[in-house]
């Protein structure tokens, strides 16, 4: 069996019982409507674990974790590479009560939405401007509080690997408004995971956890690093470092 014949095998395995595992996890997590968030929490984190391994043993994508030492014990906002749908459930992988801000419209799939909602996952509505920043940041510091982990993607969709770089204001803005530390992730898995594609290529997906920016920086300057860092490291992972597993 050639290579490339057994990667599109694998790849149609692996998404057929990654959305059973999908799917299975909707269902059997319906009691939670009606018990408190920590009872969900314990699905979710099934779900993303579950669906790590599948990845492993099925496409033999592996997952590397780097510099986990430097996650702050205190409340921080990470700003992640956002490559693939990889990283809407792999960061549970590090991260112990993760919360998202995601597009509006995800929260409005049946059954899909009722869960993100009750997760406390943070919509934001892109055409709202500042009045959907601002409802955004209030949300974003009930959960710092609660004691979560705020992950924004800066470039607000995927961006395959390589491609011109597209930050947006708004986490400059939250991270400005909430005055916590900001952690940079860098990653590669758009090598393993392409976004619009339904292969899953072996291999191993660098997570790369980056010196946390503290709070008080302004606004601009803040912008420059976390993109200059955040795209430092990315080039290198998809870059020298990938050519062994993917080249």
């Amino acid at each position: 069996m050639s290579r490339s014949f057994s990667i599109i095998v694998r790849s149609i395995l692996f998404n057929v019982l990654f959305y059973v595992n999908l799917i299975v996890h909707l269902i059997v997590a319906l009691p939670t409507f009606v018990l408190p968030y920590p009872c969900l929490r314990v699905f979710i984190r099934s779900y993303a674990m579950s669906s790590l391994w599948l990845l492993r043993v099925v496409c033999g994508t592996k997952v590397e974790w780097r510099g986990v030492e430097k996650l702050p014990k205190t409340a921080y906002i990470v700003a992640c590479k956002h490559q693939s749908a990889w990283e809407t459930f792999g960061l549970y992988g590090v991260l112990a009560d993760p919360v998202y801000v995601l597009k509006r419209e995800l929260m409005w799939i049946p059954l899909f939405g009722w869960y993100t909602w009750k997760a406390g996952l943070i919509p934001i509505d892109r055409s709202a401007g500042v009045a959907a920043l601002t409802r955004m940041t209030a949300r974003a510091q009930q959960a710092l509080a609660a004691g979560r982990q705020l992950i924004i993607f800066p470039e607000g969709t995927r961006r395959p690997p390589g491609a011109e770089a597209s930050y947006k204001p708004g986490i400059a803005q939250v991270y400005s408004r909430l005055g916590v530390p900001c952690v940079p992730f860098a990653l590669n898995s758009g090598l393993f995971w392409p976004r619009r594609s339904l292969l899953r290529f072996p291999g191993t997906i660098v997570v790369e956890i980056l010196d946390p920016i503290a709070p008080g920086l302004e606004k601009r300057a803040f912008s420059k690093r976390l993109q200059t860092v955040i795209e430092d490291a990315t080039n290198r992972l998809i870059g020298v470092e990938a050519v062994g597993d993917h080249g």
